[in-house]
């Protein structure tokens, strides 16, 4: 029989529940404040349905939307825990400025337009480099 919504879920239940390994969910714990799961006598810990949300957020930004450790905890900082539970959610990013500020790796910030416009910098970099090497050796 299963759990109703309201449950509460064993470790085993939650990390089922996000695909995630047990050890990751209590790595999680250590790295994120916010996630704190009940603990009853000898350490067995219980997730309520607001903390299989968050993590479900986490879980999404970390693994589907690319954002680094520090880049939840930042996100989490600056716009709460109600941004993390959108994220579970399928809410995505605000846009790759909001996304380099909020620790998404280089590749999923940058937009088609955006990559454009850094292989012409570093194609003008790579000339002024060329230049000042030329300068230096004669």
């Amino acid at each position: 029989m299963a759990k109703g919504p309201e449950a509460f879920r064993t470790i085993s239940e939650a990390a089922d529940e996000l695909s995630v390994p047990q050890h990751v969910l209590r790595f999680w714990e250590t790295k994120f404040a916010f996630i704190r799961p009940m603990k009853r006598a000898g350490g067995r810990r219980f997730y309520r349905p607001s903390d299989i949300a968050v993590l479900k957020g986490v879980r999404r930004l970390l693994h589907d939307e690319g954002y680094t450790i520090k880049g939840v905890q930042r996100l989490h900082r600056e716009q709460g825990v109600r941004r993390l539970v959108a994220a579970g959610q399928g809410e995505g990013a605000a846009g790759a400025e909001h996304a380099a500020g909020a620790g998404l790796s280089a590749e999923a910030a940058l937009s088609g337009e955006g990559r454009e416009r850094l292989g012409e910098i570093l194609h003008e970099l790579e000339d002024a480099k060329q230049r000042l090497d030329g300068i230096l050796k004669g």
